[in-house]
């Protein structure tokens, strides 16, 4: 499972640079016009999301199999076709698909040179400088939607964002009475949580939601802590995303250390289904509708 969250173990100097680099290789003009109907690949899971939100669906992503487990939504139909590992994608399969486009995660996977040797390619950041990633998501939809020729999409869907979580806010109320912790069980004594610099984080913020987990993250915003560590946290509640049919829950609930867990033994925790915690405007509003779907059960 370790693959799948590599991004945050990146060195953090590439990482650097990729994201001041970002807003220049989004803005780059690209010569030759595109197709009103492009032909895109998505060799990272964040372009993916990011075509989604200007309505179109790419031709290909990398690693299928593990998005539909970390990810999930949006789905990918099964036309889609999968070129390998997100880290190393196979370009001799992405140079016979012939695609007007290659989108990809600044900082992350094949150097930017491998991909323009077979098609334009655009990266993209997941966070900016001030460590807010919904708003390198807005920067990011934009530009992409210039490159495009969708602006008026772009705008359109930012629109109904901020309108959506606006109209969320007043409804959970009840959120507001406790602090939340999100996170993933990555093994029997592991748990992935989100707090500051994190997409949901923001999201929290927005919604005037109190984080419970007040310790120290990377730069992505996440931390893989021990599992013990959550028994040392304040009363709150807990939503725990899951990247499986809950075997591995079922397997450490009945352990000591899990039933240690102040949330655990007050029941104020939920199970639900994968959000990517590295994604854009679509996996925060996910998010969002999580807790909207959550309130009646704490209310």
């Amino acid at each position: 499972m370790a693959h799948l969250l590599s991004t945050p173990c990146l060195p953090r100097r590439r990482l650097l640079s990729a994201m001041l680099l970002a807003p220049l290789l989004a803005r780059q003009a690209l010569a030759a016009p595109l197709p009103a109907a492009p032909r895109i690949v998505a060799v990272e899971w964040l372009p993916a999301e990011l075509l989604f939100a200007l309505g179109i669906t790419p031709i290909a992503v990398a690693d299928i199999v593990s998005y539909r487990q970390w990810v999930q939504q949006p789905v990918l139909p099964p036309e889609v076709i999968d070129v390998g590992e997100r880290v190393t994608p196979n370009l001799e399969l992405m140079a016979a698909l012939q695609p007007d486009m290659i989108l990809y995660s600044a900082g992350y996977g094949p150097r930017a040179a491998q991909l323009k040797a077979v098609a334009p390619a655009m990266g993209f950041a997941y966070t900016d400088a001030a460590g807010k990633p919904l708003d390198m998501a807005r920067v990011s939809i934009m530009a992409l939607a210039r490159r495009l020729d969708r602006e008026a999409v772009g705008r359109a869907h930012l629109a109904w964002f901020d309108r959506q979580l606006a109209q969320a806010a007043p409804t959970l109320a009840s959120y507001r009475r406790q602090p939340l912790l999100v996170f993933s069980v990555m093994d029997e004594r592991h748990a992935l949580v989100v707090g500051r610099n994190h997409l949901f984080q923001q999201v929290l913020d927005q919604l005037g939601i109190d984080n419970l987990w007040q310790g120290e993250t990377n730069f992505w915003g996440t931390a893989v802590v021990g599992i013990e560590k959550l028994i040392a946290l304040a009363p709150g509640r807990a939503i725990l995303l899951e990247q499986d049919d809950g075997a591995l829950r079922r397997r450490i609930s009945k352990t000591p250390l899990w039933q240690a867990i102040p949330f655990v033994r007050q029941q104020s925790w939920r199970p639900a289904p994968a959000i990517w915690y590295y994604g854009a405007t679509l996996a925060a509003l996910r998010f969002c509708r999580l807790l909207e779907q959550l309130e009646g059960e704490w209310s």
